[in-house]
C-alpha cells in the first residue's frame, strides 16, 4: 500500500522558476550536507567485469575471481560486453523516453492503484509526513510472462511492448549467466542456485527525474537497498545521477558507455549468508536536464524461501547469519515500508 502523491514531472513543469520555493515535503537537508566523492580517478575504482572474458575459457577463472571480489567488497560493478544487442537497447531507450513525453492524462491511464505494485506513480509512501522523492516511476512485471498485467503496459508508443519484451529476454539471459558464475565463486552447485531463481521472476522500474533548479535540496530516489537478487541498471539518457555509499561516503557512479550497472540485492546477500553485500544507493537530480533510468530486478521464484544457502551455512560452521522467509512474505515486507537504507536486510539478521 502506497499513498498517492503529486506528479513530480508536472510539478517541475509548472513550478520550476528560480524564484519559486520547492514544496517542503521534497526538501532534503542531507542532499546538500552529505559528502559526495566524484572524479574519473575515483570512478575507475568501481569494478568493471567483462562478460566476454567470463565466457572465455582462457580468462574465465581470473574474471570470475574479479566478479566475486566486486560482489564482496563493492556490491556493485559495471558489466561490459554483456551481449545485449545495440538495437535492443536503443529501441527500449527510445520508447521509454517517448512514454514520459506523453501528456500527463495519457500516462495516468496506467496509474498504479494503491494496493498494487505495478503501474505509473510512486511507491514506498507510507505516511502523510514523510519526505518525498523528486521523481515518478513506471513499474512493470516482466517475467514470468503469465504474471504480466498488460493493462499497465503503455499502448503508446505502439512499439513499447515489443521493445520491453526483447530487452526483458536479453537481460534474463545475462542474469542467468551471472548467477552461474556467482555460484562458482561461492562454491555451490550452479543448478541449485538457478533453481531458486527458476522462471527468473523479473520486474522493471523506470525512474523519471525531472530537472530541479534547486537540485542540491532534493533527492530523486531515497537511499535504499534493492530487495532483488540482482539488479541490472540501464542509463536511458546520458544524464548521470546514481550514487552508492562506500566507506560511509557517497560515491558518484559514471556509467560507462554501453555498460550495464549491476548490483547485489538483499535476496542475494541473504542467500550468500553475508558473503556478498547489498549496497545502499540513491539517485540525485540535475538542475537543468531530465534523467531517466531503467532498473530490471531479478528475484527468486515466488514459492522459494529467501534464506542462507544450506551449503554456505555448513561452510560457516552451521551458523546462518540471516532469518529465512517465504519469498512472498519477504516482498510484502519490503513494499510495506518506506525506503530506508539497509533497514530491510539488517532487520533479518540473526
Amino acid at each position: 500500500m502506497s499513498l498517492p502523491v503529486p506528479n513530480v514531472q508536472e510539478l517541475a513543469r509548472t513550478g520550476n522558476r528560480p524564484d519559486q520555493q520547492i514544496p517542503d515535503r521534497y526538501v532534503r537537508l542531507e542532499a546538500c550536507t552529505d559528502e559526495v566523492i566524484s572524479g574519473h580517478d575515483i570512478n575507475a575504482a568501481i569494478p568493471v567485469i567483462d562478460l566476454a572474458k567470463l565466457l572465455d575459457l582462457q580468462s574465465s577463472q581470473e574474471e570470475c575471481a574479479k566478479l566475486g571480489s566486486a560482489c564482496l567488497h563493492w556490491g556493485f560493478f559495471q558489466l561490459t560486453n554483456h551481449g545485449v544487442p545495440d538495437d535492443v537497447i536503443s529501441d527500449v531507450r527510445r520508447d521509454l523516453i517517448e512514454f514520459f513525453r506523453l501528456p500527463l492524462e495519457a500516462k495516468e491511464a496506467y496509474a498504479k492503484p494503491p494496493d498494487k505494485h505495478e503501474g505509473y506513480g510512486q511507491h514506498f509512501v507510507v505516511s502523510e509526513k514523510q519526505k518525498l522523492d523528486w521523481g515518478d516511476l513506471l513499474h512493470l512485471q516482466l517475467r514470468p510472462t503469465e504474471s504480466r498485467d498488460l493493462s499497465f503496459w503503455p499502448a503508446h508508443p505502439p512499439s513499447f511492448s515489443n521493445s520491453v519484451e526483447r530487452y526483458s529476454l536479453e537481460t534474463a539471459k545475462v542474469t542467468r549467466c551471472l548467477l552461474e558464475f556467482l555460484a562458482m565463486d561461492m562454491g555451490v552447485d550452479p543448478e541449485s542456485l538457478l533453481e531458486i531463481f527458476r522462471g527468473q521472476p523479473q520486474t522493471m522500474r523506470v525512474s523519471y527525474y525531472p530537472p530541479c533548479r534547486q537540485a542540491d535540496k532534493v533527492l530523486g530516489l531515497s537511499p535504499h537497498c534493492d530487495a532483488a537478487g540482482l539488479t541490472l541498471l540501464l542509463q536511458v539518457n546520458e544524464v548521470q545521477g546514481l550514487q552508492i555509499r562506500k566507506d560511509g561516503k557517497w560515491l558518484a557512479v559514471d556509467a560507462l558507455d554501453g555498460a550495464l550497472v549491476v548490483n547485489i540485492g538483499d535476496m542475494l546477500e541473504i542467500l550468500s549468508n553475508g558473503r556478498y553485500r547489498s549496497i545502499e544507493h540513491r539517485a540525485v537530480v540535475h538542475p537543468e536536464k531530465e534523467r531517466i533510468s531503467a532498473a530490471v530486478f531479478h528475484q527468486v521464484c515466488r514459492k522459494a524461501t529467501v534464506g542462507p544457502l544450506p551449503d554456505l551455512v555448513m561452510k560457516d560452521g552451521g551458523r546462518p547469519v540471516y532469518k529465512s522467509m517465504a519469498c512472498e512474505d519477504f516482498m510484502k515486507r519490503f513494499f510495506s515500508a518506506k525506503l530506508d537504507g539497509r533497514a530491510n536486510v539488517e532487520g533479518l539478521r540473526i
